[in-house]
């Protein structure tokens, strides 16, 4: 099991991830980190439906014998990746948090418990992104300092740690899509708290109290106080003003309209799914202007241009650093099944490998490997249109007898 020794280490890797994860200021004024961003709804939306999209489908590993592919049930890894990865996740919820991880870090790692005899993988257990650092040495060999929640540290070579990257610039380290969203997140925050204080104070306005002559502290304060308890907050709402001593009200501010709060925050919504790719319907905003097609369209865009991305990254990262070359030789690999996401769409994939099929471009086979089913005998050869078969073209008429 993981086991952590404690280490004195100065001028670490960990004092660079304490700055990399740090809460950072956006122009806004917002704090923006990981956990900050979770507050925001569109953010948490996003997260959730691209971390929900990657383990609610099943995750396997399929052997590939010819043209035959099957479930490797009998491979070590195949129970941890579909059922049970560690004594406490289900494959779904560690599937989802690994997901989230990633969206918001753009790094997952995980801690490879493997056999002491067979070297076989027992177990996955993830890790917490910012208890993770990532160092590279000259020769291109990764390492991993892992610190424990009691703060004690271990180093790792690579093959002890699953590190799936998003979008890397230095190619060994996944882009934080937080912090490089963090104006579009800082400004939704801020938004949020301003329309938020509004209505705290009733969405009523500020303004300025008029009254003649001076004020003694004694009179400011009972002043201050009457405001508060009867024109401030939600309850007081549009409650009238009673003004005494020639008092005037003068409105300072703006109206919320005017301030076009809502506008505001509608356009974030977008400028978030923007960063995180995610389509705005998605995380249930749309436009008036989307009908029964559209929408349709949308869900499979989603699928195809938001989820496989992540599909492919987590397949390949599985194929290269969790099976062997040895696995890889017998066919073995890792595949996620979204065909239960495209059910929407069946029809249309029917009627295009129909179509092929009876061209005479697919074989029967080839569009039931595109279904991810098994060849079944006899259907090996394409099928010949009748118009299109040696000697079916009619031939001209011959001229009458006699004309």
């Amino acid at each position: 099991m993981l086991a952590f020794w404690t280490r004195e280490r100065k001028g670490s890797s960990l004092d660079v991830l304490a700055q990399l994860f740090a809460t950072r200021n956006s122009k806004s004024g917002a704090a923006v980190n990981w956990k900050t961003a979770l507050d925001v709804t569109t953010v948490l939306a996003c997260a959730r439906v691209i971390a929900e999209g990657v383990s609610q489908v099943p995750l396997q590993l399929m052997r590939e014998k010819g043209n035959t592919r099957l479930p490797a049930t009998d491979h070590a890894l195949y129970p941890i990746l579909y059922r049970r990865p560690n004594s406490w996740q289900t494959s779904f919820e560690f599937r989802e948090t690994l997901a989230i991880h990633l969206v918001l870090t753009g790094n997952a790692y995980s801690f490879i418990n493997r056999g002491l005899v067979s070297g076989a993988i027992r177990e996955l257990v993830p890790l917490e992104p910012q208890m993770v650092s990532v160092s590279r040495a000259n020769d291109g060999t990764l390492t991993y300092d892992v610190q424990a929640n009691d703060g004690t540290q271990q180093r790792f070579p690579a093959e002890s740690i699953w590190h799936v990257r998003g979008p890397s610039w230095n190619s060994y380290l996944g882009m934080e899509a937080v912090y490089l969203a963090r104006e579009a997140i800082g400004l939704a925050m801020r938004t949020e708290e301003a329309h938020a204080s509004l209505h705290r104070n009733g969405a009523q306005i500020g303004g300025t109290y008029s009254i003649d002559g001076a004020l003694t502290k004694e009179q400011y304060q009972q002043l201050s106080d009457w405001i508060a308890t009867h024109h401030e907050g939600a309850q007081n709402a549009g409650r009238a003003m009673i003004l005494d001593r020639g008092a005037k009200w003068f409105t300072q501010a703006m109206t919320g309209v005017d301030a076009q709060h809502l506008e505001t925050r509608k356009f974030q919504i977008e400028e978030i799914c923007r960063a995180l790719r995610v389509m705005p319907i998605m995380v249930g905003y749309s436009d008036k202007t989307a009908t029964y097609a559209s929408a349709e369209q949308m869900f499979l865009a989603h699928v195809v241009h938001t989820l496989s991305p992540w599909y492919q990254r987590i397949e390949q990262s599985i194929n290269v650093n969790l099976l062997t070359e040895q696995d890889y030789a017998n066919g073995v690999y890792a595949n996620f099944c979204e065909e239960d996401l495209l059910r929407g769409a069946m029809k249309d994939t029917a009627d295009y490998l129909t179509t092929l099929t009876n061209a005479g471009i697919l074989m029967r086979n080839e569009a039931r490997a595109r279904l991810d089913e098994n060849p079944l005998p006899g259907l090996d050869e394409p099928l010949m249109p009748a118009n299109s078969m040696p000697g079916a073209n009619p031939q001209p008429a011959a001229e009458p007898q006699g004309a």
